[in-house]
């Protein structure tokens, strides 16, 4: 997949927030038009000793419910922990593993926060940015906004503000589980984020394209 440099990765926190700030008036929140076949799911961890970022990608076709492609890419981590800052620590392995596929898919859904984020620029902005095509952040907890707890039932779902204003959406993607955070990243809206990451959570909690890229950076980080 061949996509154009977006940026130099700063190394300080203080650019690295200064740049967030920056590449946040870019992000487009629009509809995502028509059936998305092929979506992409991102993950990473990280190697025993924490000095390889390990990021997985998986294609998988909604239609087939099948695996299309899949990638791992390690690169040396170059940037620390930072709350808030963890695209700067992850993208450059994701979008290694990006540049391996032999396709664009029609859409990403990340492991990670999108406009759910203090300055609007989560790891799903952020990789949208560089890849141009929508993408959306499917988080497992909140990094920031109030809500009330959406219901039970699958599909059950409560806006996340921030602010005073809407940044996602809590969805249940199962019942009586505990819901995702849900957000746009780019060139995607808060309806699209929501039907995207519904139409994916086939069977689990976590939509599947993501499910499988976790399945694959852990497999990736014992070796097997």
């Amino acid at each position: 997949m061949n996509f154009a440099a977006l940026h130099r990765w700063p190394t300080l926190p203080a650019s690295a927030v200064a740049l967030q700030k920056r590449l946040a008036g870019s992000v487009r929140l629009e509809p995502v038009a028509g059936p998305v076949r092929w979506l992409a799911g991102a993950d990473v961890a990280f190697s025993p000793d924490g000095t390889q970022v390990i990021a997985g990608v998986v294609v998988w076709d909604g239609q087939a419910d099948e695996v299309v492609e899949a990638r791992v890419a390690r690169v040396a981590c170059r940037f620390a922990y930072v709350p808030g800052l963890l695209s700067f620590r992850e993208l450059p392995g994701v979008l290694a593993a990006f540049r391996g596929l032999r396709a664009c898919p029609d859409a990403v859904l990340c492991d990670g926060q999108g406009l759910a984020h203090p300055r609007r620029l989560g790891l799903a902005c952020h990789l949208g940015l560089w890849l141009g095509i929508p993408t959306v952040g499917c988080a497992k907890s909140r990094l920031c906004g109030e809500f009330v707890e959406p219901g039970t039932e699958k599909g059950a779902q409560a806006v996340l503000m921030h602010r005073g204003e809407r940044v996602g959406t809590v969805l249940r993607t199962r019942a009586n589980v505990r819901p995702l955070f849900v957000s746009p990243g780019h060139l995607c809206d808060h309806a699209s984020a929501v039907r995207l990451t519904l139409e994916a959570a086939r069977r689990y909690r976590l939509p599947e394209p993501t499910r499988l890229a976790h399945q694959l950076v852990t497999r990736a980080r014992r070796g097997g």
